[in-house]
């Protein structure tokens, strides 16, 4: 078969040494350690969503000592799950873990389904979610495609330095083909691996891959990716006023006056452009008095 820039490689020139690569490398997480359960995997799929892995390690262990099971955490107010997330950022993932915790108690008997199409329909699980409790939690095959995952194949097989801004059907057809096999599982957690350590996005440790001598991206002479898109400031942003307005009412037992959140931002228009988006996404509410909280 011919892709991008030239011959492909066989699935096993690449599967095979990532996988043993993967024995030896294998960063010691703790949602990977033995008897860590579906919901330890599910919750840290949740976390890991745009969060860096060295901020999540100590928010997953709280979140597991505190609720180790879907229905510690559905018995609990939505308000603990938000306080609990803390600066993690992207609020919205407490409140959709919380939601997931009350659907799985009510509908699954307490038990993290492994079906697909129930794993899609718990709030704010996507494919790529499904697919990676499918793998870590039940050794089930499937195609776990996160941008580690994606950046490695694109290069390995297609030749191509970056990926492109959403999920391809090519993509999908190259990582099919790498995961059909019976250490489907490991594979997807090995080449996770490997984007995330050796083959990254801004200066990948070729002389370190495992697969260097069959990468495609190597042997076209590493053309050059398009300059990535640059990230929207922090500093400034919605986001950061939503952030303030959040650490506010995180910081009250209660309820916080209006007064309190005006000390959020002093421009008055974006204050209330992200107080109204907080509302909008359920992760405040205001009482009849005026009052600011978080949902109950």
């Amino acid at each position: 078969m011919t892709e991008g820039r030239g011959s492909a490689p066989d699935a096993p020139a690449i599967v095979d040494p990532v996988i043993a690569w993967f024995a030896q490398a294998r960063r010691p997480l703790p949602w990977r350690a033995p008897g860590v359960t579906a919901w330890g995997i599910l919750v840290s799929e949740f976390m890991l969503q745009q969060t860096q892995v060295d901020r999540v390690i100590p928010r997953w262990q709280d979140w597991m000592e505190r609720w180790p099971a879907p229905e510690d955490l559905a018995a609990a107010p939505v308000s603990d799950a938000l306080r609990l997330w803390d600066r993690l950022g992207y609020p919205r993932r407490a409140k959709w873990l919380h939601a997931c915790a009350v659907t799985i108690r009510d509908r699954h008997d307490g038990m993290v389904p492994a079906d697909e199409a129930a794993l899609l329909a718990l709030p704010g699980v996507g494919h790529y979610t499904a697919a990676a409790v499918r793998a870590f939690a039940y050794g089930l095959p499937g195609v776990v495609l996160d941008t580690n995952v994606r950046r490695v194949i694109v290069r390995a097989v297609a030749g191509e330095g970056a990926v492109a801004a959403h999920v391809t059907a090519d993509e999908r057809t190259r990582a099919a083909a790498l995961a059909d096999h019976p250490q489907s599982s490991t594979w997807s957690a090995a080449v996770m691996e490997l984007g995330a350590l050796v083959c990254t996005a801004s200066r990948p440790a070729c002389h370190a891959c495992p697969i260097e001598a069959a990468c495609a991206w190597r042997a076209a002479g590493y053309p050059a990716a398009p300059a990535p898109r640059r990230q929207a400031r922090f500093e400034g942003s919605d986001r950061q006023v939503r952030g303030r307005i959040m650490a506010l009412v995180r910081g009250s037992a209660r309820s916080v006056p209006t007064s309190v959140i005006e000390t959020a931002w002093p421009d008055a228009e974006q204050r209330d452009r992200a107080l109204a988006s907080l509302l909008a996404d359920g992760l405040i509410e205001v009482t009849r008095a005026g009052r600011v909280r978080l949902p109950r």
